[in-house]
């Protein structure tokens, strides 16, 4: 369902859900009784009504947008047709209970489409909470986006994960929701071309996160089989589960250490690959292969997670662009992706 504004969830609920059972059961009941989570927001005004023989593209994981104005100021340098957002928060006291997007849409002379991955039942990881204290979420909304210089047509938005796995006791981030994908068309000339923002979950394996490739792309492909397509965004392609990474973290280094070009070349790793090769993508081209897309302290392991798919589309000049602030610090701790398609 399209909105203009997304349904309020009030405090006072999102304490009952925090404070009361934390199973799978009780996740499924509450995740149907909040409308926001199956609805798409809409704002937003798209500057420019044809984009002629190509499209400029930016995907980034912009780590709850606390830092719209240095991302807007990136971005307008790059003066992208289209921007595939992932990790955009909405009414979270972490960055500022306001919406961000609506700001950068605005700065960027775009048209958005949002949708909710997560209700935030507190104030995020333990940082956030420690940095914002007794602050209350104004809404709770957490999530992805896209936005277009040019009309979006037909927003639409896919759920990936409805396990709710971050809902559990074991995790000290409650929250009601999971993995989604949110996408829409514009024009090439006189073709639609399906955009869509992909995040994919990071607390899994690379099995579970080629099911919920194939289930993106099924949805894709019910949506418009004969159109072009272009994925951009966080596919966590972290090469091993959670588990494996962060129960024994000597042996994850030790592993690391062994395999030196595993966190970058990471397509043997995740089966994801195989799946999107099988049903007609590419990412040779749209992407720089050797480069990390995170952002981490020094010292600290950083690999390729964000990645650009396309389908039916020929890409050009991908780029790797620094999510820095003008003091230096960074703006998000994933570096942006740039591309150009055309249609081939």
């Amino acid at each position: 369902m399209l909105v203009r504004k997304l349904t309020h969830v009030p405090v006072a609920d999102r304490q009952a859900m925090r404070d009361g059972p934390r199973d799978s059961a009780t996740h499924l009941r509450h995740a149907a009784a909040i409308p926001a989570l199956g609805q798409i927001e809409i704002g937003g005004t798209a500057s420019r009504g044809d984009s002629g023989d190509a499209l400029k593209v930016v995907a980034w994981n912009v780590e709850r947008l606390r830092h719209v104005d240095a991302i807007a100021a990136t971005l307008a340098g790059q003066a992208p047709d289209v921007v595939l957002l992932s990790e955009v928060d909405n009414g979270m006291a972490r960055s500022g209970n306001g919406h961000p997007l609506g700001v950068l849409a605005e700065r960027l002379g775009h048209a958005f489409a949002y949708g909710v991955e997560f209700v935030e039942l507190g104030g995020g990881n333990e940082g956030e909470r420690a940095a914002t204290g007794e602050v209350a979420n104004a809404e709770g909304f957490h999530g992805n986006a896209v936005t277009s210089a040019f009309p979006l047509l037909r927003p639409f938005l896919v759920r990936l994960d409805a396990a709710g796995g971050w809902f559990r006791p074991e995790h000290d981030q409650p929250r009601i929701g999971g993995r989604m994908a949110i996408g829409g068309q514009v024009r090439i000339g006189n073709r639609k071309v399906t955009v869509v923002s992909v995040h994919l979950e990071n607390r899994t394996d690379p099995a579970g996160r080629a099911i919920q490739t194939r289930h993106l792309l099924d949805a894709i492909d019910k949506y418009d089989p004969e159109a072009p397509v272009l994925l951009g965004g966080d596919f966590n392609t972290l090469t091993a589960s959670h588990e494996e990474r962060h129960d024994d973290p000597r042996a994850w280094m030790a592993r690391l250490a062994a395999e030196p070009g595993r966190l970058i070349h990471v397509e043997r790793h995740e089966p994801l690959f195989a799946v999107l090769a099988g049903r007609g993508y590419d990412w040779q081209a749209a992407n720089n292969l050797d480069l990390p897309t995170q952002r981490r302290e020094a010292g600290t392991p950083v690999g390729r997670i964000d990645w650009f798919f396309t389908r039916g589309l020929e890409a050009s000049a991908p780029a790797v662009l620094p999510a820095v602030l003008p003091g230096g610090g960074p703006s998000s701790d994933h570096e942006a992706l740039a591309v150009t398609v055309r249609l081939k």
